[in-house]
């Protein structure tokens, strides 16, 4: 799905899945960089409200399928919708169209995504880097987007820091001030791509209790992690994934339990 204004594709006549309570659909999802074919058919369902957990070895493609949810990557065939639109493309009869940046750009508004980098601007105030998108996407005004910055800043804890710069906050403040940045754009999705991993062992707590409190709030999400605890005791759906593909996937109870494949089982013994 790559290159070029158009593609053919042979789910093209597949028509899209009625949202009814869908907020990500994946269908046969596959991607490659060059040579290496790093997704090789996902199939997921996420529903509204729901935390699915992602877990798996490093290089089993978790995080490029996170990208893909927000069209950071370009799919190579399938498709994926979020919240019922067909994400980076539009369909016209037999083919899928990409389209324009400015279009896709506003996909992902509705698509919060927390890194494992913090990516603040070092030269902003943790305000001002909460203010920023809603003011420069979105033209809000800058009082109105300054009050919910502040509303949201105190959510995640950090209140007392508005007027603190980046190099003056632990990995954990600054992970806390990404996540309230992220929800600033009212997003209907949230993606986290490990926003754990960066951190030091006692930082990790503070930014999972954060999360914690995110999903009794509703929100729906989608967590590429390590930390098994939060996925056992918050998420929904547990999906395990290895090379390219879904290996695996239940309630978090029954995967880390009672692990139906060898695989799962070899991994979840190393890292439970």
């Amino acid at each position: 799905m790559s290159g070029g204004d158009n593609v053919t594709d042979p789910l093209a006549k597949t028509p899209a899945p009625e949202s009814g309570g869908l907020m990500v659909k994946a269908e046969r999802v596959h991607k490659s960089f060059g040579r290496l074919e790093v997704l090789k058919g996902i199939d997921l369902e996420v529903r509204q409200g729901e935390v699915m957990c992602v877990v798996g070895p490093s290089g089993s493609g978790k995080s490029t399928f996170l990208r893909c949810i927000n069209h950071l990557e370009k799919i190579n065939a399938g498709r994926l919708w979020v919240n019922g639109h067909l994400v980076g493309y539009r369909q016209q009869g037999g083919k899928l169209y990409e389209l324009r940046d400015r279009e896709v750009s506003a996909q992902r508004r509705e698509i919060g995504m927390v890194f494992q980098r913090f990516n603040l601007f070092p030269h902003m105030t943790a305000l001002e880097n909460v203010m920023g998108a809603p003011v420069w996407v979105k033209r809000q005004p800058k009082d109105q987007v300054r009050s919910r910055a502040l509303t949201l800043l105190e959510r995640v804890g950090l209140a007392d820091k508005a007027q603190v710069y980046p190099s003056q906050l632990s990995g954990g403040q600054q992970q806390r001030v990404a996540i309230a940045r992220a929800l600033a754009m009212e997003p209907a999705l949230m993606l986290f791509d490990e926003p754990t991993s960066a951190l030091d062992p006692e930082l990790v707590g503070e930014v999972l209790d954060v999360m914690k409190q995110l999903a009794l709030s509703g929100m729906t999400m989608v967590v590429v992690t390590h930390e098994m605890g939060f996925a056992r005791e918050v998420g929904d759906s547990l999906v395990f994934m290895d090379d390219g593909v879904v290996v695996e996937e239940g309630t978090p109870r029954e995967v880390l339990a009672n692990p139906q494949h060898q695989r799962t089982q070899d991994f979840l013994s190393k890292v439970l």
